[in-house]
């Protein structure tokens, strides 16, 4: 027996050890051993368990890295006694879960509030009361929908410090002459009252949960070195004091809601053993209730408020143990052993993709229908649309519904509209949605914020010496010498894309500018060597990691200090998209003379094999117009400063890019063939969308760029609007037109500033035909390193 617990003991991995001491306990195995030799092995392995947890110095009743929380005072109002008890909800069509309609339960019925005399300072009393810091805005005229029953509250008005709505001045409980029309709505901060305690009032359990916080923590040792966490107990935060939840009444409901809300798509089963022998050697402290989900909540705050718990000494739960949730991860957030996460991948090709968002998660919403890409319209779109999309992309559940073209507007068709979904779809394509409805524009694109993993990115990298916490020296926390030390990033090769991948790892939106010399941002003197270089992204990295880099040998000839990279973030960004109906309408073939062609000559906008055409010879030109859209979220500006701008005689205006766009004749195969050269460009509003002011212009050196919602449009009769294809044999072609190719500028989507048209010649005619942007169909495929285009 002895050398039986010698083996186990020396090698089963320590959570296991529970597995085996409940394997143990076996009836089969009681009646295989003796009695005494049972106990005795019991023992043993109890205390081996006991000694090696003890060995990794856990607190006492949590484990080691989750220290009992601060005690947070929270004092229950006091309210007088004749004052009606009420309890408040956000309900309706919510588009974040801390929005909505204002509900209150009175009397055993719900009802609502009406609008008349409502103010901020009513909104600031209904979210204090639910546990949120304060009050955003509120809505009018039955926002998030007309709700039922009893209109409670009318002309409600408030001084924003009562304890409860019930206490401000209104006509008086149940008297309203308000239609629900007229149902009043909130926006609550993020934020929660530190130490908010949910007190129930109320006998039977309508209500929805209300606490201050939520996490999984994880409890075996395994999970508990893992990036993310996807497995342990769930506890709730009431009172300033962390609780596990009774798991008798818990459901795989309540798990895949909780899953969603810490950024995974799904739960799974999980080795219920080892936690049910940890609980017995520490004592939970439980909740007073249990939770009650139906599975398609965004948030457990949209969950009911399950039975009390028949707790006694509020250890013990009626036989039950704390709840323990397993979740699955999405394929770029998947713990690997050596790295805690997967690297930076392309994604599959999928029927819904994001386009347009700041960070991993969030986006505009775009789904594939017939082969081409195209939008979803923001009529009726809600939280639990969101939701699927989401979970359907490998996040978790939805943070928020955008509408309006919040994060940027498409192109091409709008593929659906007034979407309903049930919450427990795979995909958004199997929701319903009005086949026949018609008339969306771009305008009313839907877009997503999902919930995803904390993987603890923002942790390692930060931005030094700036003027505020959106700009500053890029500094990198690496392994040095056997410790944690923080270093600067070389600036050779540093540029947008980089700056990109770090604006999106701190969460602070878009780069807004790349640099590559920070003299003016003094860091912190320790930080000043370099402990990163060669760095290239290709945009989709989480993090400056994943990013291909030097290993253990830096070589950085201009070192750190004051040539170390820097960036500026920004919130918003701009979004170049070429209309390609237009270019497919304009193109036409022009045979002219050499001699009207000696500015375009000038600007080597012509092929090389024209220095040999004589004066009274013709070039062959592919002309076409091209019409340059900013759908983005903020306005198009030329990198180089005005005074750097160049003089054009034979444009008689300034040019302020050298290089803007870039177009190419290429074989089938991709090889180039042919291309254009237009030297430089000049950017300004030729037209607006109604409603839209132009705001630059070239003439009289004014300010050039191309405003939200404006577009910059370069006609087909004017100088090296071209491809000059004098050389060039008859066959079938692939047209391309590149725009900001060099991504001089920042932009919120550089995979829709690729072109392409199926193009024919025959040496007398040209047919440009299936132009379409190289994001708006499966037919191409482009990346960073390979400009290029693939026929697939």
């Amino acid at each position: 027996m002895g050398n039986v617990i010698f083996l186990i003991s020396a090698y089963s991995p320590i959570d296991n050890l529970f597995c085996l001491l409940s394997d143990l306990t076996d009836t089969t195995m009681l009646a295989a051993w003796s009695l005494p030799c049972c106990f005795t092995i019991l023992l043993g392995l109890l205390e081996l368990c006991r000694a090696q947890y003890e060995h990794l110095g856990y607190p006492h009743g949590y484990p080691q890295g989750y220290p009992e929380p601060e005690q947070e005072q929270y004092s229950a109002p006091e309210l007088p006694p004749d004052t009606p008890r009420i309890q408040l909800r956000l309900a309706g069509d919510k588009r974040k879960h801390n929005e909505g309609r204002v509900e209150v339960f009175y009397d055993g019925e719900w009802g609502t509030v009406c609008d008349d005399d409502f103010s901020i300072h009513s909104a600031q009393v209904v979210c204090r009361e639910l546990g949120y810091l304060e009050a955003v805005s509120w809505f009018p005229s039955s926002k998030y929908g007309k709700g039922e029953g009893r209109i409670w509250f009318d002309n409600v008005q408030c001084t924003g410090k009562e304890k409860t709505l019930a206490l401000c001045t209104s006509n008086g409980i149940g008297v309203s002459d308000c239609k629900h029309t007229e149902d009043v709505g909130v926006v609550c901060s993020d934020k929660r009252i530190p130490g908010f305690k949910f007190i129930n009032t109320m006998a039977n359990n309508v209500l929805n949960i209300q606490v201050e916080d939520v996490r999984i923590r994880a409890i075996l040792s395994s999970y508990r070195k893992r990036i993310p966490v996807t497995e342990g107990y769930v506890e709730v935060k009431d009172g300033g004091k962390w609780k596990q939840i009774c798991d008798v009444e818990w459901t795989k409901h309540n798990s895949r809601v909780i899953c969603g809300m810490f950024g995974f798509p799904t739960e799974r089963k999980y080795n219920a053993r080892v936690y049910k022998m940890f609980a017995r050697r520490r004592k939970p402290s439980y909740w007073d209730y249990s939770v009650n989900c139906t599975g398609n909540e965004a948030h457990v705050s949209s969950c009911k408020l399950g039975h009390a718990v028949a707790a006694k000494a509020n250890t013990t739960c009626g036989g039950g143990t704390p709840v323990v949730v397993s979740c699955v991860p999405g394929r770029a957030f998947s713990p690997t052993p050596m790295t805690g996460f997967r690297k930076a991948f392309r994604q599959e090709q999928t029927l819904v993709r994001l386009r347009g968002g700041a960070i991993v998660g969030e986006g505009r919403v775009e789904v594939l229908k017939n082969g081409e890409w195209g939008t979803i319209c923001d009529d009726n779109w809600s939280l639990l649309s969101a939701t699927v999309v989401c979970r359907e992309l490998g996040f978790g559940s939805a943070k928020e519904a955008l509408s309006g073209g919040r994060l940027g507007q498409g192109m091409g068709p709008v593929h659906m509209n007034e979407i309903e979904c049930s919450g427990f779809e795979k995909s958004i394509t199997e929701c319903f949605f009005n086949k026949e409805s018609l008339g969306c524009s771009h305008e009313e694109d839907a877009a997503v914020r999902c919930n995803v993993p904390a993987m603890g990115f923002q942790e390692r990298l930060r931005l030094s010496g700036g003027r505020n916490p959106n700009e500053g020296r890029v500094e990198v926390l690496v392994e040095r010498n056997g410790s944690q030390a923080w270093g600067t990033v070389c600036s050779d090769g540093w540029g947008t894309i980089e700056a990109m991948v770090v604006c999106r790892q701190l969460d602070l939106g878009f780069a807004s500018n790349a640099f590559q010399e920070t003299w003016y941002w003094p860091g912190e003197v320790s930080a000043d060597p370099v402990v990163m270089s060669g760095v290239r992204c290709s945009g989709t990295e989480m993090s400056l990691s994943q990013c291909l880099h030097h290993g253990p040998h830096l070589t950085c000839p201009k070192g750190g200090g004051r040539n170390a990279a820097g960036v500026s973030c920004s919130e918003t960004a701009p979004d170049l998209v070429l209309n390609p109906q237009i270019v497919e309408q304009t193109t036409y073939m022009e045979d002219r003379p050499m001699f009207m062609l000696q500015c375009a000559y000038e600007e080597n906008c012509l092929s090389t094999t024209s220095s040999e055409t004589p004066a009274s010879s013709h070039r062959r030109l592919l002309r076409f117009s091209s019409q340059i859209h900013n759908n983005g979220q903020s306005d198009f500006r030329p990198k180089a400063e005005r005074h750097s701008w160049v003089w054009h005689d034979c444009h008689s205006h300034y040019h302020s890019m050298e290089v803007f766009t870039h177009y190419d004749l290429l074989s089938l195969n991709g090889t180039k063939v042919a291309e254009g050269h237009k030297a430089s460009f000049c950017l300004e509003d030729t037209e607006c969308e109604e409603g839209i002011e132009k705001r630059y212009e070239c003439a009289n050196f004014g300010e050039q760029g191309i405003t939200v919602g404006c577009w910059d449009t370069y006609r087909h009769d004017i100088d090296c609007q071209w491809i000059d294809i004098t050389d060039i044999k008859p066959g079938d072609y692939i047209f391309q037109v590149v725009i900001n190719p060099n991504y001089e500028v920042p932009e919120s989507d550089y995979s829709n500033n690729f072109m392409k048209c199926r193009c024919r010649y025959d040496g007398h005619r040209i047919w440009m035909y299936s132009c379409h942007n190289d994001g708006s169909t499966t037919k191409f495929s482009l990346g960073r390193d390979n400009m290029v285009a693939d026929l697939l």
